[in-house]
């Protein structure tokens, strides 16, 4: 069960400058973070100015806000009220520039190569109750809220095994999906579920 802290991720600046971004994931790994090389990336950004932002030739974005209320986009002209929790679609070389109508805000950011990778972002309620199982191809953020991640059943392994102890998750701490032994999720709060997906031809 892998599980990245964002406490332990350096924040890294923006190509221009215009603010500062922690990366949870990307692919491939090997892959620099301030070029480009990589064919998807997962962030999380901190923006506390209005100004331009960095172009991605090649990509498509999904901008999620999650701290703060309100992120104004221009897109090529066209401006666009991003709303916290509802995710945003936008071209990664559209000429793209923001403003901060209700303050500072903090953005989850998906990038993917274009015509390779579609990258899905989606805002889930946690219960108690029922587990949320975090699947290959998927990483799961908390937002907010408490909540713990335990490695789902085996059918292979014995019942007369303990079960794994519940690890508690810090705010913005990412859990990696798999489909051996899917984490799980319990707690109360919000999470935010990214997909990236292979596009097939």
């Amino acid at each position: 069960m892998e599980i990245i802290r964002f406490s332990d991720i350096r924040p890294e600046p923006w190509r221009n400058g215009g603010g500062v971004t922690r990366e949870l994931a990307s692919h491939p790994k090997a892959a620099s973070a301030q070029d480009g090389a990589w064919d998807w990336r997962v962030s999380i950004a901190d923006v506390s100015k209005a100004g331009a932002f960095s172009a991605f030739p090649g990509m498509e974005r999904v901008l999620t806000v999650i701290d703060g209320e309100l992120l104004l986009l221009t897109v090529d002209g066209e401006e666009h009220p991003v709303e916290k929790y509802r995710p945003f679609r936008f071209s990664g070389e559209a000429d793209t520039s923001s403003a901060l109508p209700t303050g500072d805000i903090r953005d989850l950011n998906i990038i993917a190569r274009a015509g390779a990778f579609k990258g899905y972002t989606s805002i889930i309620e946690l219960s108690k109750k029922r587990a949320h199982p975090v699947f290959e191809g998927q990483l799961a953020v908390l937002l907010e809220g408490k909540a713990s991640v335990v490695p789902g059943a085996d059918p292979e392994e014995d019942p007369d095994v303990p079960a794994a102890e519940p690890v508690e998750l810090g705010r913005y701490d990412a859990v990696v999906g798999s489909d051996l032994r899917s984490p799980e999720l319990l707690g109360r709060g919000f999470v935010a579920v990214v997909s990236i997906d292979r596009v097939t031809a």
